[in-house]
């Protein structure tokens, strides 16, 4: 690992920790040239995973844009970071023990279902997108079930 502040690959760990319920490791360095402390992070990427869109399109599977759409649906809402990444990092895990394709469809469900447990008010922001409501007796349908 290159040191950020003087770029030597002369690095040792001085700490190592598992985070996001095992999923990912916490690794805290140290540069054998200037002293320079650093922290890193190892996580498994999934990258074999491939999404098929409504209009039957192909992707790769892109945490990142998933993790976008969700913070959108928690947008002025108080949320704790590691507990939507933990949530995102669940999803993954049971997607990548099944198949190596996933419907967008399937995605957007499995998140609906995981961020009812944590807001209410993000599932309502999260569904009226997925599901792309048009009036407002779209809403009141949702809220009624």
């Amino acid at each position: 690992m290159r040191c950020p502040k003087c770029n030597s690959m002369e690095t040792k760990v001085i700490d190592s920790r598992t985070i996001d319920d095992w999923q990912a490791i916490r690794r805290r360095r140290e540069c054998e040239f200037c002293s320079h402390r650093f922290t890193t992070f190892e996580k498994k990427e999934i990258t074999e995973l491939t999404v098929i869109k409504k209009d039957w399109t192909k992707e790769i599977y892109d945490r990142q844009k998933l993790k976008k759409a969700i913070l959108l649906s928690f947008a002025k809402r108080k949320y704790i970071s590691e507990e939507i990444d933990n949530m995102i990092s669940i999803l993954e895990t049971k997607r990548s023990q099944e198949n190596k394709e996933i419907t967008s469809k399937k995605i957007g469900t499995d998140v609906l279902n995981a961020i009812k447990n944590i807001d209410l008010v993000a599932y309502v922001r999260f569904a009226s997108v997925y599901n792309s409501f048009e009036t407002p007796s779209d809403f009141q349908k949702l809220l009624d079930t």
